[in-house]
């Protein structure tokens, strides 16, 4: 009789030859067994993978986060593109906790991320078009107007929008610029420049109580365009509050509604809207309009502020029919904005 504890036992268990390894717990069978338990090993990374999941969430249902207490889905949606610099930061905590799990919670936002945002990362432009349009934020507080008409008139635009003319600046401003663009109409704080005639001026109530929006004429060599400027009120993010953006909201509502019955069928709408084309309170402009930033554009063009760029709020938006056939920002000057430009094809 041989004893379960003997020889013959422990040498079934190394093996016909007595090799160490090669029997059931051992070997790379085990070794493959004993890693898909470290790395998958729920107890291990479930912050991580808790992380990578809300953030896959806020991606996906954005729309769904509401706006009744302090537009927070607003606020989410003016810096949505943000959300992945997650997706690095949790791969590599993922990574150095050996969670497997939360690694591919990480990698669910990038995809989701991928398909909300990757298009804005190829360059759509196809070249020059009939004319370029522009508009630009100058600031009340630009301390350098002449080096902004340098870069407004070395830009090549035909059409420029300037927003936040103060009373002192806008006759310097329509001086300076008056060889370039021989047509200007400015109403309260935001005017028009234009290598174009220019008629049919209409102040646009956006329910501020003050002027900063209208709509004009503009007869180019292939037909007359509808051209709205607008400057939306801003917007803040307060601790107390949150995003108050609820003015910025009922002018938005009124300027979509001009649009809505302007007769002339191509529109341009150019101006700082405070707010992105991801932004749900901005869908009575953006429902009817093309950004020609996401048509034709190289990335995502945020344009404010201009030390840091983090969200694209100046707008070049159009329809009926007119092509972007190229976007871009311009060189910072003395505002907190950059100008923005683009190319149209009639």
């Amino acid at each position: 009789m041989v004893r379960a504890d003997g020889p013959a036992v422990a040498a079934a268990a190394d093996g016909p030859e007595g090799a160490p390894g090669t029997g059931p717990a051992g070997g790379p069978e085990g070794e493959r067994r004993a890693w898909v338990r470290r790395w998958f090993d729920w107890r291990r990374g479930w912050p991580l993978t808790a992380l990578g999941l809300l953030v896959t969430a806020l991606l996906v249902c954005h729309a769904q986060v509401p706006n009744a207490v302090g537009n927070l889905g607003s606020l989410l949606e003016t810096f949505l593109p943000w959300l992945g610099l997650a997706v690095p930061v949790l791969l590599g905590l993922a990574l150095w906790r050996r969670a497997g799990v939360a690694l591919v919670a990480a990698l669910l936002p990038g995809a989701v991320w991928l398909n909300l945002f990757g298009a804005l990362l190829a360059d759509k432009g196809s070249g020059p078009g009939d004319f370029t349009v522009l508009t630009h934020n100058v600031a009340a507080a630009n301390d350098d107007p002449q080096g902004t008409v340098r870069m407004l008139t070395g830009s090549g635009a035909e059409i420029v929008a300037l927003e936040e003319l103060s009373a002192a600046a806008a006759p310097e401003y329509a001086r300076a610029l008056a060889g370039a663009f021989p047509y200007h109409v400015v109403e309260g704080t935001v005017g028009l420049w234009s290598s174009y005639p220019i008629d049919e001026v209409e102040v646009v109530d956006i329910k501020m109580g003050w002027t900063r929006a209208f709509r004009a004429r503009v007869t180019t060599p292939k037909g007359p365009l509808a051209v709205y400027v607008a400057h939306l009120p801003s917007v803040r993010v307060k601790f107390d509050s949150g995003f108050t953006a609820g003015r910025r909201d009922v002018s938005a509502q009124a300027l979509g509604d001009a649009i809505e019955h302007e007769p002339l069928r191509k529109v341009l709408l150019l101006g700082d809207l405070n707010g992105t084309m991801n932004d749900r309170s901005l869908a009575p402009i953006t429902s009817q309009l093309r950004s020609a930033q996401g048509a034709a554009g190289d990335g995502f063009g945020f344009s404010w502020p201009a030390s840091f760029p983090m969200a694209r709020i100046d707008q070049i938006l159009s329809k009926g029919g007119l092509v972007p056939t190229d976007s871009r920002t311009l060189p910072a000057d003395a505002s907190d904005h950059l100008a923005v430009a683009a190319d149209y094809r009639y």
